[in-house]
């Protein structure tokens, strides 16, 4: 019979046991996904066939003492622009549609050889554009937050955090972050989220937002879910020259640690919206009381420049990346009639969603001849600062804390009312660690008005274990 409400540990161990049928278990949560999906939208595509192919597959060869694993049995959904082989896999847009890769990205094929059953595509902003997953690609429906309708997953990861909460069977997520994706859905929605140091998992079978900060991780019920299937992803990948060479073992077993000294980084409490600060604050009094050490601390360059160095950053990555969809290699595709710029034009302008252009097009300005030492180069510039800043703080402190987002999941009439300028402002508190390639975890720690408020952890590079032990001990406050 199928188990609800396990961990992913426990329920490896009953697997293993005998005591959960794979193949049960994965015809149940399909058919659970494919029911929320019509009232939440999780998913931009369910592979039933696929899954239950592995299940059926996974489930004699555990009979026969073949298969075995951390994630053993365990359905994992991905992120839609993370490839999965044979799925279709179009990161949120209508211009990769019909594209189904020939090949799994490194990371879905480790959660593979680990036992992970792969259930479908999870909803996203397109191309990861946006905060709140409501920039979907054309004929796309936004992921609804599965505590509240009206209300956003958070983005661009809304799907993978959505469904993830929202399913009472053992489940976790491969997600994307380029300047908060993984944080911001998992707080917003009131799961764990795991960002790893940029390089720890490869990023090759990613369809790109932007090179230097893109990074795949993990979304999980708890914790101890979301940093075991970022252990079984993680590691060294030769077709991914990013790639770092460190061993990530043991990070599913962290442990609460003994002592460890908080950094509370003020300017980003300040910015945040009263009961998420208070929200807050409760749980960084909680840690006092349970012994570890907590001092505020300043971050000033990272809270006034982070935003705008990001989006002249992303956006010039984007910009560059997005050309390779002309409509001549795969997805959308027209008939070929007119000079190459016309017919290029012509397939973009109908592939792309309106958040898609705007974001070429402040990439494409932001390094054009004659503004790219203005604005590139500077933002360069500035990163590198923001990146010192953070390792200056990294000498006194093992991990720094802030709110993951300012504010709570808004309703979707409330972000309307936002102009894109004040949508981009919204990242302040996740940016920074994404422009410096730290690791970083969102831990729910409080609720306001019936939905959650996250707790941002932030620790030096490849400083994983650190970060998960901290994150324990946050969620051990509840």
């Amino acid at each position: 019979m199928a188990a609800k409400a396990q961990s992913i540990a426990e329920f490896v161990s009953a697997v293993k046991k005998g005591q959960i049928s794979v193949v049960e278990h994965a015809e149940a949560i399909l058919e659970e996904a494919e029911k929320a999906n019509q009232r939440f939208h999780f998913f931009n595509e369910i592979a039933r066939e696929h899954a239950m192919e592995q299940a059926r597959e996974i489930d004699a060869g555990i009979k026969t003492g073949r298969h075995k694993g951390k994630l053993l049995g365990l359905p994992i959904s991905v992120k839609d622009c993370i490839c999965v082989k044979g799925v279709e896999s179009r990161a949120g847009s209508k211009v990769l549609s019909g594209y189904k890769p020939l090949f799994d990205a490194t990371a879905v094929e480790r959660a593979r050889a680990e036992g992970a059953i792969i259930i479908g595509k999870t909803a996203q902003d397109e191309f990861g554009f946006g905060t709140f997953s409501n920039n979907v690609g054309l004929g796309f429906k936004r992921p609804l937050n599965p505590l509240n309708q009206r209300r956003c997953c958070g983005g661009s990861s809304g799907g993978s955090a959505g469904f993830t909460k929202f399913t009472g069977f053992a489940h976790a997520s491969i997600g994307q972050s380029t300047g908060g994706s993984i944080a911001c859905p998992a707080s917003f929605c009131g799961v764990a989220g795991f960002t790893p140091t940029y390089g720890l998992v490869s990023r090759y079978g990613l369809i790109d937002y932007a090179n230097s900060l893109d990074k795949i991780g993990s979304i999980g019920k708890t914790v101890g879910d979301a940093a075991l299937l970022l252990e079984a992803i993680a590691g060294y990948d030769p077709n991914d020259s990013t790639s770092l060479q460190h061993d990530s073992a043991g990070l599913g077993k962290a442990a609460i640690p003994e002592k460890m000294k908080f950094g509370i980084v003020k300017e980003l409490f300040e910015k945040s919206d009263l009961p998420v600060k208070k929200g807050c604050m409760e749980a960084v009094k909680c840690l006092e009381k349970n012994g570890f050490s907590v001092e505020e601390t300043s971050l000033p360059l990272n809270s006034e420049f982070g935003v705008a160095a990001y989006y002249l950053i992303s956006t010039s990555e984007a910009s560059t990346n997005l050309a390779r969809f002309c409509g001549m290699r795969y997805g959308l595709h027209a008939e070929l009639e007119g000079s190459f710029n016309e017919y290029f034009s012509k397939v973009r302008s109908l592939g792309f969603g309106e958040e898609a252009k705007r974001r070429i097009l402040l990439g494409t300005f932001a390094r054009m001849a004659g503004f790219r030492d203005a604005y590139y180069l500077k933002a360069m510039k500035a990163r590198t600062m923001l990146i010192k800043e953070f390792q200056k703080a990294f000498e006194r402190f093992d991990v720094l804390l802030n709110p993951t987002m300012p504010i709570i999941a808004p309703k979707f009439e409330e972000i309307e009312e936002l102009s894109p300028m004040q949508q981009y402002a919204m990242d302040l508190c996740t940016v920074p660690a994404n422009l410096a390639g730290l690791p970083h975890a969102s831990v729910p720690v409080a609720e306001h008005d019936g939905m959650p408020i996250g707790m941002m952890i932030t620790a030096g590079h490849l400083q994983e274990k650190k970060m998960a032990g901290a994150s324990l001990a946050l969620e051990a406050l509840k």
